[in-house]
């Protein structure tokens, strides 16, 4: 479901459970929508994230470790400036829609006891977090400013006067005298239009929110109707967080529906990082790594349209031949051959004397005109060679790059840097000055393999970039270890710390080698594996490319289960 106005009140209801009374200790802006203020509450630090992710908008209590950035933003500076030691004293909602108050109190410089506000308005692309001064109702700031040639209604710049966002026209179902629902009910037996009705009356309401309201009210008497929908309202205040399947795809709810349950959570909150965790670190890899993506997009197009012409102007060499036989014939009948013919026809000996048509030029003698066919053809001839050669070397160039696209689908936001660093040292990225290079390789070198166990026991070790599956396979793995990778495609390097794994660890290996590689969503993945030492780097050869010999092929369709499993042993994260 989307971030709805009843999920907004069963998320406010668990946060002022845990953190009213507590501290502000911490301040950090990881991302450039995201803010996290860690709360120290009963005797334990909250990580508290404030999103104003076009995508994925919300506030929850957050486990998902984050880099806390080197130069905070001017957003973040005065998030420290106004709420460092600030307490929490009420945690609270505009009505049932989207929008979360945060109400602060602190000291200013003189000591004097002031009220802080933060508003999280969750609305999709108008998403914000705004800090305000709760007296004078000036904005201090907010993480994004909005000037009046963009909304002449509301402007969001510091000093501006704070305006709520525009009230809609719907009905507050927690403070609803009508009973309109009833009449609903009574109005609409379709399920589909019921809930559609729900949606266009009740404040706050989802699509999901208005589905599970509806087959509540249809399968309840009409006399117990109330009942049913207080009921209903009442689970924001004791939510049962579940993650369901909804046409094949997950969603969340904080009640349960007739939709089939995918998983049962603690909190809304713990619910939560789970469902957004992979969502939202693909938005921000692609958000951090645009640079990259744009440069590695730029170069692969560049060498597949270079590849098409190699190919093209190879497939015109083809002819090569026809201009050696026709120098041959020439010689061999040259005296046949008057200067300032335009053509001849010659028997072609090499066809059975079948009758061959020859073009000449008017100005050369017999002669010139019979080395102008070979000079054609050497020309050609070599050509060949040179063109053979280029066109090896562009398809390198081309799986080169499409495994750094890989590398970055593949990525998360701490591996990035690293990938950064090779394409500066393969020259696809300008390198910085010095000293801001090596400060960027030390925080590169930092990223490792992603680490898993097999249900044996057995450690897994999987490259996430170039450069960790080449100090994985050519430094760290032993000799012994068996080395996995998938066929004829991108991928990461997998390490298997075993001479004799069982047949149940091998089959795990690869099946992290086909999820983490171009063919994570195919069926029937080719796995090649062999032994580490028969793992070989070519000299000059770019970061990531090894041959081998030896191996054998596994085929492998990993199980959305056994892929979860083994996910979860991820150390890294």
């Amino acid at each position: 479901m989307a971030f709805d106005g009843l999920f907004a009140h069963a998320m406010v209801h668990e946060l002022n459970d845990l953190l009213s009374g507590g501290r502000v200790t911490k301040i950090s802006q990881p991302y450039s929508n995201e803010v996290i203020l860690t709360i120290r509450a009963n005797r334990q630090n909250y990580p508290l994230l404030l999103s104003a992710n076009p995508n994925y908008a919300r506030i929850q209590i957050t486990h998902i470790p984050y880099a806390n950035p080197q130069t905070p933003t001017n957003f973040t500076m005065m998030l420290r400036k106004y709420l460092d030691g600030a307490r929490i004293t009420n945690i609270w909602q505009l009505e049932n829609d989207r929008v979360i108050y945060l109400d602060f109190t602190s000291r200013n410089e003189l000591g004097d006891l002031i009220t802080l506000q933060l508003s999280i308005e969750i609305m999709g692309r108008h998403s914000n977090v705004i800090l305000l001064d709760a007296h004078s109702e000036k904005v201090l700031d907010a993480i994004k400013h909005v000037p009046v040639e963009q909304d002449r209604y509301r402007t969001l710049l510091p000093g501006s006067t704070y305006k709520q966002p525009p009230k809609q026209d719907k009905i507050d179902p927690f403070t609803a005298q009508t009973l309109l629902y009833q009449e609903l009910v009574e109005k609409y037996a379709n399920r589909d239009v019921l809930a559609a009705e729900l949606v266009k009356t009740y404040q706050g309401f989802s699509r999901l929110s208005g589905l599970i309201l509806a087959d509540t009210l249809h399968s309840t008497k009409f006399a117990s109707l109330p009942q049913a929908f207080a009921a209903f309202l009442d689970k924001t205040t004791h939510p049962d967080p579940i993650i369901l399947e909804q046409n094949d795809k997950l969603d969340f709810t904080f009640i349960s529906g007739e939709f089939p349950i995918h998983s049962h959570w603690d909190s809304l909150s713990q619910m939560l990082d789970v469902f957004y965790q992979e969502k939202a670190e693909r938005e921000r890899v692609r958000q951090q790594g645009s640079q990259l993506i744009k440069v590695v997009t730029t170069n692969l197009r560049k060498n597949q349209r270079k590849l098409k012409k190699q190919e093209k102007e190879l497939a015109a060499t083809q002819q090569a031949d026809s201009y050696r036989i026709k120098g041959e014939i020439l010689t061999t009948y040259l005296y046949q051959v008057q200067q300032g013919q335009a053509e001849i026809t010659l028997p072609n000996y090499y066809e059975d004397n079948k009758m061959l048509k020859i073009d000449l030029s008017k100005q050369l003698s017999p002669s010139q005109n019979a080395q102008k066919y070979f000079k054609r053809y050497q020309k050609l001839k070599n050509a060949v060679l040179f063109l053979n050669k280029q066109i090896q070397l562009t398809k390198q160039e081309i799986s080169y790059l499409e495994s750094i696209e890989t590398a970055i689908e593949l990525a998360d936001p701490a591996g990035l840097p690293q990938i950064k660093l090779e394409l500066q040292q393969q020259g696809y990225l300008r390198q910085q000055n010095k000293r801001q290079n090596n400060k960027k390789t030390r925080q590169a070198k930092q990223s490792q393999p992603a680490e898993f166990s097999s249900s044996d026991g057995v450690k897994i070790s999987v490259g996430r970039n170039n450069l960790q599956n080449d100090r994985l396979t050519l430094k760290t793995a032993r000799k012994d270890d068996i080395w996995l990778h998938v066929k004829n495609l991108p991928g990461s390097h997998v390490i298997v710390h075993s001479k004799e794994p069982s047949k149940q660890t091998l089959l795990q290996a690869a099946y992290l080698a086909a999820y983490f590689s171009k063919a994570r969503a195919s069926a029937n993945v080719a796995i090649d594996y062999v032994p580490v030492r028969n793992i070989h780097k070519p000299n000059g050869a770019k970061p990531g490319y090894v041959i081998y010999e030896g191996q054998k092929t596994l085929y492998v369709t990993p199980e959305k289960d056994e892929m979860q499993e083994l996910l979860e042993t991820n150390s890294n994260k």
